[in-house]
């Protein structure tokens, strides 16, 4: 894992935080500890928790008029001490679940229940740690670390696809077939994300499917005749897979006439047929991008 896929852990942690219930909010808890534990945060971590009193912090808190939701933490104004006292209070959160909820009660009373409460802390607290903790260390971070890139796994390939299920479902079959782990974004966890970040979380593959079927139509100003073309969110995911693996990562599986856009003119595509000759030059270009591919299981 690089400093980048840990980053994205944490916010992803802190996502299953956001969305999780007094029985299932220890589990990404726990995990966003770990990840703060990992070998690529660590240094960063202990940087920012080593000034910090944490028990100092929790007596000087103002405890209010003994109305539930009156009492309040004095957080400090300066950022790598609030940072250093969040990773505190998540590692204390970790160990002892219960804790942490007194402590959302307590501290960040929503009023109605205690997972209220701890939504309220998540909310307040640990969302905004996630964005802030990921700047801190992205300015602290020596410059080749964060400029490294992401290990891909090379056994997950994603998969783009329009309306046209049976080609989607017949791809994930033949990838699951050979050994590897199609990846479909609508399958995937939200986690409160956006389609983009959704599909950022996932694109750590070392190769992507791109189904072009005839799903729209359309043509230029200049035509009369409307052609078959891919539906709009296929190209902009087909654009985006070429500029973050390069082309030669990239296979898209061209189903009947279509459209092909103007900018990917000249690139190889495979035509496919439900014969399934497609399958050996899926395969072929599995294996030229590094995955291990068994050859044995290509054509069943």
């Amino acid at each position: 894992m690089s400093v980048k896929a840990a980053l994205r852990e944490v916010r992803n942690a802190v996502l299953d935080l956001q969305s999780s219930d007094y029985n299932t909010y220890h589990r990404p808890l726990q995990r966003l500890a770990a990840v703060l534990r990992s070998e690529d945060l660590q240094q960063y971590a202990d940087k920012l928790r080593e000034n910090v009193d944490f028990d100092a912090f929790l007596a000087a808190a103002d405890p209010g008029g003994g109305m539930a939701g009156s009492a309040s933490l004095n957080w400090p104004t300066d950022r790598s001490q609030e940072l250093g006292l969040t990773i505190v209070l998540i590692e204390r959160g970790a160990e002892n679940p219960d804790w942490f909820m007194n402590l959302a009660f307590q501290f960040y009373h929503g009023g109605q229940s205690v997972v209220s409460s701890i939504r309220k802390l998540i909310s307040s607290v640990l969302i905004p740690f996630s964005r802030d903790f990921a700047a801190w260390v992205e300015e602290n971070a020596p410059r080749n670390i964060m400029a490294q890139p992401e290990q891909a796994d090379l056994r997950r390939v994603f998969i783009v696809h329009g309306h046209d299920e049976a080609p989607r479902e017949t791809v994930a079959r033949f990838l699951t077939t050979v050994g590897l782990d199609p990846v479909i974004l609508h399958e995937q966890a939200n986690r409160g994300m956006t389609i983009p970040e959704k599909l950022l979380a996932n694109a750590n593959v070392g190769f992507a499917v791109v189904l072009l079927t005839p799903d729209d139509v359309g043509r230029a100003k200049a035509e009369e005749q409307e052609r078959p073309r891919a539906r709009q969110n296929v190209i902009l995911e087909l654009g985006y897979f070429v500029g973050r693996l390069g082309r030669e990562k990239v296979c898209a599986l061209l189903k009947g006439s279509l459209e092909i856009p103007s900018d990917y003119m000249g690139v190889v595509y495979i035509p496919f047929d439900y014969a399934g000759g497609w399958r050996q030059s899926l395969a072929r270009e599995l294996q030229v991008a590094g995955y291990e591919i068994d050859w044995n299981r290509v054509m069943r």
